[in-house]
């Protein structure tokens, strides 16, 4: 297994950190850790495991995330997960959707504490990859910080040293996933506190963290931070991590670059007849606040998706920033 630091974590993010968009974030930052689109243990035992295992080789460090709510399920994907050579397993405990709960997984099961305890006890008997658990502050109800404390102790008697709190509490009932990361408010301070509670314990803090400076901030009270949202619609803020977060020099230093060095990757994935909006998709962000950025997205929206569309899309698009970039420089 391979060293790695949680000093920066990219989050899981369903339809969206797919293997194609990592490698991508690979490329701006040497040192994040990357994290899979959660994936249930029914798909992965029952479904196509190679199509939902699969990742690229460059992707390490890359953690595997599993949503579950059966030990032994969870332990069988756990040692599929050290199979397939993952770097980290982790059992998402904070997913607030409709669907997720239909399963019996996900935020509701920070109701039952010894269940998540026992899951991670069975991953880490089954596997020797570090067990991580991503949760809220509370749900519904739930939300004292002495219930978080002692959510927190159980888990941690069960094997998990780990854990990436999303600063706001989940209401299960009455709110849409897309509402609970806006409508319950962020509280930093239950994390902090928690952090120094449990200073033997590796507090990562996820919810809300939009920049580098925000991660610094919050750097210097808990281990690490998690970002999602603001990482995918913007991946060259994730070329600023490596300098201003690891002390060590990206060769990329531009969103220019960023897309040229994803290229030769891009026309080995449509050798392998991937769909070239599969992995377009994923720039349409890179380039904001930057002079001839909506021409470059409508470009790439208008046309990665067509029949046999190719590496000249992309190409085209860069295009059209130099060029805007070129006339605002003469005026």
């Amino acid at each position: 297994m391979k060293d790695f630091s949680r000093r920066f974590c990219c989050a899981p993010l369903m339809d969206w950190s797919d293997r194609h968009c990592r490698y991508l974030w690979r490329l701006a930052s040497r040192h994040a850790l990357l994290y899979t689109e959660m994936v249930t243990t029914g798909a992965l035992i029952h479904g196509d495991t190679q199509r939902f295992m699969q990742y690229n080789e460059e992707e390490h460090p890359v953690a595997l995330q599993l949503g579950g709510s059966n030990p032994a399920d969870l332990a069988h994907c756990a040692k599929l997960a050290q199979k397939w050579g993952y770097d980290e397993v982790n059992l998402n405990v904070g997913c607030p959707s409709d669907r997720v709960q239909n399963g019996m997984f996900g935020a509701c099961l920070m109701a039952n504490a010894p269940l998540v305890a026992e899951s991670v006890s069975a991953m880490k008997a089954a596997c020797d990859l570090p067990v991580t658990v991503k949760h809220r502050i509370g749900i519904d109800d739930l939300e004292s910080y002495e219930w978080l404390c002692e959510f927190v102790e159980t888990v941690h008697q069960g094997g998990c040293d780990t854990f990436i709190v999303h600063a706001r509490k989940a209401i299960l009932s009455g709110l849409s996933p897309k509402q609970n990361r806006e409508i319950p408010p962020l509280k930093y301070d239950v994390v902090y506190q928690l952090k120094r509670d449990y200073p033997q314990l590796e507090i990562i803090l996820n919810g809300g963290v939009t920049s580098i400076e925000d991660s610094l901030t919050h750097l210097d009270l808990v281990d690490g931070v998690m970002l999602g949202r603001a990482a995918y619609h913007n991946p060259w803020l994730v070329g600023g991590v490596d300098e201003a977060l690891f002390y060590t020099p990206n060769p990329i230093a531009s969103a220019e670059q960023l897309v040229t060095a994803y290229l030769p990757y891009m026309e080995q994935q449509l050798s392998l007849d991937v769909p070239l909006n599969r992995m377009s998709k994923h720039l349409l962000g890179l380039f904001q606040g930057i002079p001839g950025a909506r021409l470059f997205r409508r470009h790439i929206s208008e046309n990665a998706h067509l029949p046999g569309a190719g590496i000249e899309v992309i190409l085209d698009a860069l295009q059209k920033i130099a060029v805007q970039q070129a006339i605002n420089e003469a005026l």
